[in-house]
């Protein structure tokens, strides 16, 4: 690794921001989209679906989160691509800059781009009646997997980016990554699904998830949920990454 990396990963980080907070769309998009959902699921449906002593907005939270991030890194994949069009990768490679950091840059971008858009949906959550009584170290331990899961997607978003052959091509991999909380336990009790898709949703990875963070809100035993939801968070990342950096190298080459 080069010894400039950090240096040169920080100043493009830098530049990644600042085109964030001259789109508004994309602040929006990522925070609007997910408060959205919440107000809607929990004043128009939430009256309608049984969670026994656990309040909608409460049982909901998690799953918005998990959406939030998966609409979020879609605009990683589209910067991404903007860049490799607009032959910004060859202008840096002729720089005297570690190559890796221009893909870290983007990564870390999308980082705390989702993490401001996630405390702006948990302060609305609050607003609309959500409570925990957890404590710090449960608060650290969703923010840790909530962290995980979108260096994960957004490793996946890095490669759609690298790979797409256009612009929607780009960001309509995320449309599946968004709906997939639906087919989970975000949104409605699983045992109350018919038996395949019951199946499926109880042995995805955004069930566990889920379950894992609603568990750390309530102060319940997490109990394996919370290891099989870093299983798929690190499983997901690791292999993500390896594949996006063997497809920039040979984007590069």
């Amino acid at each position: 690794m080069s010894k400039h990396f950090f240096g040169d990963t920080a100043v493009l980080l830098g530049r990644s921001l600042r085109h964030i907070t001259r789109s508004v769309d994309t602040i929006v998009t990522t925070a609007i989209m997910p408060i959205a959902m919440l107000l809607m699921f929990v004043y128009v449906f939430g009256g309608a679906i049984d969670t026994g002593s656990v309040s909608y907005v409460n049982y909901l939270l998690p799953g918005i989160l998990l959406i939030t991030v998966a609409s979020g890194i879609a605009y990683t994949a589209f910067r991404l691509f903007m860049d490799m069009k607009g032959g910004i990768f060859e202008r840096f490679q002729s720089m005297p800059i570690a190559r890796s950091s221009v893909l870290w840059a983007h990564v870390l971008t999308s980082l705390v781009a989702n993490l401001i858009s996630l405390v702006v949906v948990v302060l609305v959550a609050l607003l609309m009646g959500f409570r925990s009584g957890a404590g710090v170290p449960a608060w650290l331990a969703v923010a840790g997997m909530l962290i995980l899961f979108t260096l994960a997607l957004t490793w996946l978003a890095v490669i759609a980016g690298l790979s797409a052959k256009s612009v929607d091509g780009a960001s309509a991999f995320s449309y599946p990554l968004i709906f997939l909380p639906f087919l989970s336990s975000a949104f409605v009790p699983t045992d109350t699904m018919p038996g395949p898709l019951r199946v499926f949703a109880e042995h995805q990875p955004v069930t566990s998830i889920v379950n894992a963070i609603r568990d750390l809100f309530t102060q319940q035993p997490v109990g394996t949920d919370i290891w099989i939801a870093l299983a798929w968070c690190v499983g997901i990342l690791i292999v993500a990454y390896a594949f996006a950096m063997n497809t920039y190298r040979r984007k590069i080459s």
